[in-house]
Order: structure tokens, then sequence, then C-alpha cells
């Protein structure tokens, strides 16, 4: 047996590594499950019509969240027995523990805040449930109870997120943190929707939210590794979402009419609804991005750059929302004069996504135990 340093960290690697992989594997599991649900769902207001409270889009959006929650539920139980008994814990599987209320109960950082989503999602699907039964169906994906259930699994996700990058000594651990982020992505576009009620002429304002969201969650990418490849990761595992759900969407609001033998529209456009609102130029404007942070090798000071890039991507993915959306569903001509007002916008909010979503980058590497550390709290 080695019984020196470095084999004691060996030892402990490899113990987070089984203890670890199961838990956090089983809470992103359940954020996929939710982002399926959810689009299977805009699909089928789009294609079907307004929903009842039980059904299965419906269905894989409840239960992604259960299994998130219950997942942290039976980490936060295990550590806060460890935690009494007197065990060492683990700061790679979910962050620092953190005391709640008063010493109650040990939470890992990162199962905390997605058991917190989680009990919220909850809430929030009570007050939906008594919203269905108040009106009846649904007839906007924007509904008040819904906002509060898009931020419920949004939270969920980040708490993913801060699992993962907890892990960041182990592959599964930065892989976790880039389909996690590619992930909460996916879930912001539709989250912005509730922009939807601000109405200002001549400009795309849920457009300019996805350019913020969008530059945030790549540019904490980019920060997460402080190296070349963050952004463009994050970036292509957005790609690889967009490219499945294009295609599963449309079919599963399809297949699930026939099955409950509800009739499509006549009048739909085939157009994948949630797919086509994610960003199809991430992956070329987070390589531009990359470029960018090269500067700080030539001297530039990282928060200087960060904010370069950000007004650069939020330009980018402004002025090329518009234009997307103008192809994807055939409009007649460009519509150019919003196309510059979202770049101008989308350059002031890419400004401000760029440098938090730096700084998030960077605390989320801070949850990694630094090397040295025994990683015990």
């Amino acid at each position: 047996m080695d019984l020196t340093a470095g084999g004691a960290r060996a030892v402990s690697v490899a113990r987070s590594e089984r203890t670890g992989l199961v838990p956090a594997g089983t809470v992103l599991a359940g954020s996929v499950i939710s982002l399926i649900g959810l689009t299977w769902d805009i699909q089928w207001h789009g294609d079907v019509g307004p929903d009842t409270f039980f059904t299965m889009p419906h269905l894989f959006l409840y239960s992604g969240s259960a299994i998130s929650g219950l997942a942290s539920l039976v980490v936060v139980l295990m550590t806060t027995a460890a935690r009494r008994a007197g065990r060492p814990v683990d700061a790679r599987v979910g962050g620092r523990a953190i005391n709640v209320f008063g010493k109650v109960f040990a939470a890992p950082a990162g199962y905390l805040v997605t058991g917190t989503g989680a009990a919220m999602f909850l809430l929030y699907g009570l007050w939906d449930q008594w919203w269905h039964g108040l009106y009846g169906f649904d007839a906007v994906i924007d509904s008040p109870p819904h906002i509060g259930l898009l931020l419920s699994i949004t939270l969920s996700i980040i708490g993913t997120v801060m699992v993962f990058a907890a892990a960041r000594e182990h592959r599964w651990g930065t892989v976790g943190v880039v389909g996690s982020l590619g992930v909460l992505i996916a879930f912001s576009t539709v989250t912005v929707l509730g922009l939807q009620q601000i109405d200002v002429d001549g400009l795309d304002v849920v457009s300019v939210g996805i350019a913020l969201l969008s530059v945030l969650l790549v540019s904490a990418g980019a920060g997460f590794w402080a190296r070349p490849g963050g952004a463009v990761r994050v970036a292509a595992a957005l790609a690889v979402i967009q490219a499945i759900t294009w295609w599963f969407s449309p079919w599963a609001a399809e297949a699930y009419a026939g099955a409950v033998g509800l009739p499509m529209r006549d009048y739909i456009d085939g157009v994948p609804a949630m797919p086509s609102m994610m960003p199809m130029a991430l992956l070329p404007i987070a390589a531009v991005l990359e470029a960018v942070y090269l500067l700080s090798r030539r001297g530039w000071s990282a928060g200087r750059v960060s904010v370069l890039a950000g007004a650069i991507g939020g330009l980018l993915v402004g002025a090329s929302m518009p234009i997307q959306n103008a192809i994807v569903y055939g409009a007649d001509r460009m519509p150019w004069a919003v196309v510059f007002a979202t770049a101008a916008a989308g350059a002031v909010a890419g400004l401000l996504g760029g440098f938090a979503g730096w700084r998030f980058g960077g605390m989320l590497g801070l949850l990694a135990p630094a090397k040295g550390d025994n990683a015990h709290a």
C-alpha cells in the first residue's frame, strides 16, 4: 500500500470517481429528460394545439425534474450521514458541503442548487395544475406557471454544471460540464420567451435575450477551461442537441397525436419550434471568440478580453438570429433594419454576458479541489 501523500491522493481521486459518477450522471439524465419533454411540448402546442396537465410531454418534464431532485436528496442525506459519523466528505462529489438549516443537513454545493431547483419546480407544478383546473387548456407556452417551471429547471441545470465542475479531475467531469452547459443554452432559448411582453419597434427583443445568455454560457465554458477550446466545446454540444431535437420534435408530436387519436393542424409549417430558436451560427461564432481570447497571451487582461469577446459574440448572435428566423420561416424579404438594431443591442448584452460568463466559468473552476488538497471537508 502506498502511504505517501501522492498515493493517498490517488486513492481519494479513484474513490471519488466511483462515488461521484452515478449521482452526477443521474442529475444530467434528469436534465436531458426535461429537455426532451420541453421540446416535445412546445412542438405539440404548435402542431396539435392546447393541452391538458396530464400529457406525455408533461410527464417527461416532471419526471426529469423529479429524477434530478431525488438524486440530489440522496446525495445530501449521504453527505449529512457521513459528516455526523465523522467520516471525510469528498469535495469532488458535488463541491464543498454547505450547512443547511444550521447544521441539520450538509449539502454539496452543486446538489444543493440542483435540489432547490427541483423543489421549486414542484411548487410551480402545483400552480400549473391549479392553472389548468381554472382555465382548462394551455393556449401559450409563456404562461406564468410555465415561466416559473422553466426557471426552476434552469436552476437545476446550473446545479448540474456545478456538480460536474467539482469533478473536473475526471474525464467524465469535463465532458459533463460541456454537455450540461449545452443543455442550459438550449433551455435558455425558451426561457427568454418571457421577453415577448417587451414590445420595441424594429427590435427583436427575444433574440437579444438569446444573444445575452448564449454568449454568457459559451464564455463560461471558456472561463472554466481558461485555455483554448472551451467556448467551441460548449457550442458544439449545443449543435448536437439542436440536430437531434430538430428531428425528434416534429416526429414525437405527430406520433403522440396519432397514438391518442388527435389530428394535426392543417396549417403547420413543419419547422421544429424549439430547435429553430437555438442559434445555428453559435459554433463559428464561438471560434471567433476563441481567436479573441488569444489576445490575453499578448498582455491583455482577462477581463478586457472577456468583455471584447462578449461584445463581438453578442453582435454576431444578435445579427444572425433575425436572419436565421427569416430563412427558416421563409420570409419574403430580409428585415435588415431589425438585423442591425438587434445586432447593436446584442453587442451591449453580449458585453455584459461575456464579462459575467468568464467570471462564472472561473467560479466553476474553484468548485474543484486544488491540486495537493485532500478534497475532504
